[in-house]
């Protein structure tokens, strides 16, 4: 039997409960609640501005590095403080330098876009030299896929060479996230595709968190000797790692409780059996729930000493100071900007730490776009 909880009265009061499952060492956050679907417009209720006010100084006053883009989706910088951005729609991929200059350094033109696919993940090695690979995540007709091209600074994007196909795709839920870990094994994020029990199959390359060699091999270490790093998700959009090297991953609920978990290799994060927490013994609960309306989570980063997280229907950014206690790792989320840009999308880390890039998602067909939309911004991280 499905076991999903639903909000109550005493749900709206934080609360704190261990996995069962001992690797997790997990709590669990629930915030305000409210009556939440899935899939509706985007919700003015929730935590208010000002609620979760910073025991330092806020992030600074963002301003936009670039404009007028095609749902920008994902980002990754290359040694010379510049970015490579994907368009989910356009299937283009961009160079964004700090200074704003914006041109196009290839096409993936096998990539369809369709609901919430396209042209989504993409990164870049942390050992990048001057002609590194460049790893896309997109949808096509028949599957979701991961390719590799050379980049040059002159002559841009180079051949494809596929890595990894025959992952589940569909309008929705395609996960689509790649990033490097402190390993040097790349991971990526896959969604359900819209049936939640692919999941739990370990015949499955959806519902999962990959993780392979940059030559698209299981890595070593792998819990099943196959791609597969963990299980039981819905549909994960974010990746980042802190200091201690330890995995945080933001995931889209359904209807009840978006996620943040800590992710380790072989654990199963419950999806479609469990959505937030509660799931005994099999399954790993959530370090913190939102509910959608405050969230939906896409992108996140970790900066400063916090774990950002960009929210699509919540139009806020996330703030989780990471807390260094190897129990209860992260403290109470504040929130920044609540409807200021619309959707948002992609979170990352400037190369100096001291700041994030951050993307907003108008143009996807759920926001409201204004002019110059999207946008990418930068936020400064003020002392």
């Amino acid at each position: 039997m499905r076991a999903i909880l639903r909000p109550t009265p005493a749900a709206r009061e934080p609360r704190r409960s261990r996995s069962a499952r001992p690797v997790a060492l997990a709590a669990a956050l629930a915030l305000a609640v409210t009556s939440a679907c899935g899939n509706g417009a985007p919700s003015d209720e929730g935590t208010g501005p000002g609620e979760n006010d910073r025991t330092g100084s806020p992030p600074g006053e963002p301003s936009a590095v670039a404009s007028d883009l095609e749902v920008p989706w994902g980002m990754d910088f290359l040694p010379d403080g510049s970015a490579l951005v994907t368009e989910r729609d356009s299937g283009r991929v961009l160079r964004v330098t700090p200074e704003g200059d914006t041109r196009e350094v290839g096409a993936v033109t096998d990539a369809e876009a369709r609901g919430e696919g396209g042209l989504l993940g993409l990164a870049v090695p942390r050992d990048a030299g001057e002609r590194p690979y460049v790893y896309v995540y997109y949808t096509t007709g028949s599957d979701n896929r991961i390719t590799r091209m050379r980049y040059d600074p002159d002559d841009g994007l180079g051949d494809e060479e596929v890595l990894v196909d025959g992952i589940p795709s569909a309008s929705f839920h395609n996960g689509g996230r790649l990033a490097f870990g402190p390993d040097g094994m790349l991971y990526a994020t896959t969604g359900d595709a819209g049936e939640g029990q692919r999941a739990q199959n370990p015949d499955s390359l959806g519902g999962k968190i990959l993780r392979m060699t940059p030559e698209g091999e299981p890595a070593d270490g792998n819990p099943g000797g196959d791609l597969v790093h963990s299980q039981g998700h819905r549909n994960v959009q974010g990746l980042a790692w802190d200091d201690q090297d330890r995995l945080f991953a933001s995931e889209f609920g359904q209807d009840t409780w978006d996620e943040i978990n800590l992710v380790e290799p072989g654990n199963n994060y419950g999806w479609p059996e469990v959505e937030g927490t509660g799931g005994g013994g099999d399954y790993t609960d959530p370090l913190l729930t939102w509910t959608p309306e405050e969230a939906s989570p896409s992108g996140a980063a970790i900066a400063g000493g916090s774990l950002w997280v960009a929210a699509l229907r919540g139009q806020r950014l996330w703030e989780v100071p990471i807390t260094g206690d190897g129990g209860d790792p992260l403290g109470e989320p504040r929130e920044h900007y609540a409807t200021e840009f619309g959707r948002l999308r992609t979170v990352d880390a400037v190369p100096d730490g001291e700041g994030l890039w951050l993307t907003t998602s108008n143009r996807d067909g759920r926001g409201q776009p204004e002019e110059n939309d999207d946008r990418i911004l930068t936020v400064p991280l003020q002392e």
